[in-house]
């Protein structure tokens, strides 16, 4: 039997599918990436904001023309999108024959055996629940990188987000099960660790009583193989003396923290439910950078949320100009049904939204592009992630770069390198957001 698997949406639900996709392989499933040849097909999907949703529905309707071949035998809808509008999509597209919700990935074998058996699969764990799987997740990054689930849900419940009510409440996954399954990822080979979770500094509360993040990232740090710990959807209002501590303390950490902070007016802030005012931004911006000189900052906005002005907007530009983040990304507002900025009165116009995107995209590819020039001449340690063809170069990323949402570094060189290898580069160039340099002993010879 030839499984398809399409993986759509963030890093934590690539986890899931990961999860999923391990025990599919166990269960001695051949992995394919044609859907013409695929007897079985797989979409996880996400319902984050619209154009997700309309993502996934896109994915779900062209692979179920494929039932109308003959040839696939079963179509399961997963994920965020497969909880949310379970109902929908049972009624609307009768070529699904299962469906799984967010907390139910663990099920996906009696989905697949009851499909091929020509019965209808709906599985609805409830939320709160926490899937233990003891087969290993099969990676799909690469095999050098590996995102880690340290926790499920949220508890803050911000007016424009869904997430709470098709994730459930904030659930931390137990430490000995997060240490046991990085010492499988790093025997599989994996080398850096991305921590991901809807909130990562929340990690341990619910659990041990207390935020609990440092500690985790101390016992991680003794996880033979490991060289690189990430840190990704740090809430700035959660970041304690005892994290900042542990940052400059542990080699093995990068200095590099993304804080989603979706805007820096008062009142939108108050009106989006968040947890910080302005002052209190600059307060941890400020302090980040004082105690960890050489951290790097990546942030989201949101523009056009319901209400702002242009005064207000313009307040977030200005902002922007003097926070001088080294990593940000603007996404246009996106009301979504259910949450309560969807009935907000002052809707934004989408043209507004986008010009106010544009705004603030614009200056921030000033701040970058002036960060890289001033990157040039620092030595840096980098993981090769692959080779340029036929050229003798590579490409690779820096402490300060993320996969797929930072910039690359270009290494040019005749040395044989593998994907995951480690080098010390000298930055010779700066193009855009990308940085180019050469092995550091081959330019001192």
């Amino acid at each position: 039997m030839k499984i398809l698997f399409i993986s759509l949406g963030c890093d934590k639900n690539l986890v899931d599918s990961e999860v999923m996709l391990g025990l599919l392989a166990s269960r001695g499933y051949e992995m394919i990436d044609d859907e013409q040849e695929a007897d079985i097909i797989v979409v996880n999907t996400c319902c984050f904001i619209h154009d997700a949703k309309q993502e996934s529905v896109d994915n779900i309707l062209e692979m179920a023309e494929y039932k109308k071949t003959g040839k696939l035998k079963a179509l399961i809808v997963t994920g965020c999108l497969a909880e949310r509008y379970r109902q929908e999509i049972i009624d609307e597209i009768p070529e699904v024959d299962a469906v799984l919700g967010t907390t139910a990935y663990d099920k996906i074998l009696d989905a697949v055996d009851e499909a091929l058996e020509g019965k209808h699969f709906l599985e609805m764990e409830d939320l709160q629940a926490l899937p233990v799987v003891d087969t290993k997740r099969q990676i799909t990054t690469g095999g050098h990188f590996a995102y880690m689930k340290i926790a499920e849900g949220c508890d803050k419940h911000c007016t424009y987000c869904i997430i709470p009510k098709i994730r459930g409440t904030y659930r931390s996954v137990p430490m000995e099960q997060l240490i046991k399954e990085a010492e499988e990822l790093a025997a599989q080979g994996v080398k850096e660790l991305i921590l991901v979770a809807q909130e990562t500094t929340l990690y341990g509360k619910d659990l041990y009583g207390e935020k609990s993040l440092h500690k985790l990232l101390k016992e991680l740090c003794k996880v033979s193989g490991i060289q690189w710990i990430r840190i990704l959807y740090c809430y700035p209002e959660e970041i304690t003396d005892e994290l900042i501590q542990v940052i400059k303390e542990e080699p093995k950490i990068c200095h590099y923290l993304d804080l989603p902070i979706q805007h820096a007016n008062d009142e939108i802030l108050k009106r989006m439910g968040r947890r910080t005012s302005k002052q209190e931004l600059i307060d941890i911006v400020t302090k980040l950078r004082k105690e960890i000189p050489d951290i790097c900052l990546r942030t989201t906005l949101i523009t056009g949320f319901p209400g702002e002005t242009e005064e207000q907007h313009q307040e977030l530009v200005e902002f922007v100009d003097e926070m001088e983040f080294d990593r940000l990304g603007v996404f246009t507002y996106s009301p979504e049904e259910d949450t309560p900025a969807a009935t907000m009165p002052d809707q934004i116009d989408e043209e507004v939204k986008l010009e106010r995107q544009a705004e603030l995209m614009e200056l921030q590819q000033e701040i970058a592009f002036d960060t890289a020039e001033n990157m040039i001449g620092r030595e840096m340690l980098v993981m090769i992630e692959g080779k340029i063809a036929d050229e003798p170069a590579y490409v690779g990323r820096t402490y300060r770069d993320a996969p797929k949402v930072d910039g690359l570094i270009f290494v040019e060189t005749g040395e044989l390198l593998m994907s995951g290898d480690f080098a010390k580069v000298t930055v010779t160039g700066a193009e855009e957001y990308d940085l180019i340099g050469g092995l550091t002993n081959e330019l001192t010879e």
